[in-house]
């Protein structure tokens, strides 16, 4: 891909996503340019959850919990993580961080890989 290809596939991809002090290979470049073009049809308001038990131990004694992790595609391109925790003995947290940055996608997108 020639330096022009690049810069303008680059400038597309910053319409949706942050690309500022994002450095992008070619293949990194093309991936992101291929998942926007898609996301109408193939990843918006797609959902996947994933849940995650477990046991440990604290000054009270054994405990069970249980971790709940959904990712969503938003409606303007990005990917939001919401993140819950749940144990026996009541405690519960939860979490949201929203993916608007052209790295960020590509990681979420290695980890699941």
């Amino acid at each position: 891909m020639d330096r022009h290809e690049k810069r303008r596939l680059r400038d597309s991809i910053g319409e949706h996503l942050d690309v500022s002090s994002t450095r992008l290979t070619d293949d990194e470049a093309t991936f992101l340019g291929n998942f926007i073009d898609a996301y109408d049809k193939t990843y918006r308001g797609h959902t996947e959850t994933r849940t995650r038990s477990g046991a440990g131990w604290s000054s009270d004694g054994k405990y069970t919990y249980r971790e709940t992790f959904t990712d969503t595609f938003t409606d303007d391109v990005g990917i939001r993580q919401d993140y819950e925790y749940q144990d026996d003995d009541g405690e519960r947290r939860t979490s949201t961080n929203v993916i608007t940055d052209a790295r960020g996608v590509l990681n979420w997108f290695r980890d699941r890989t």
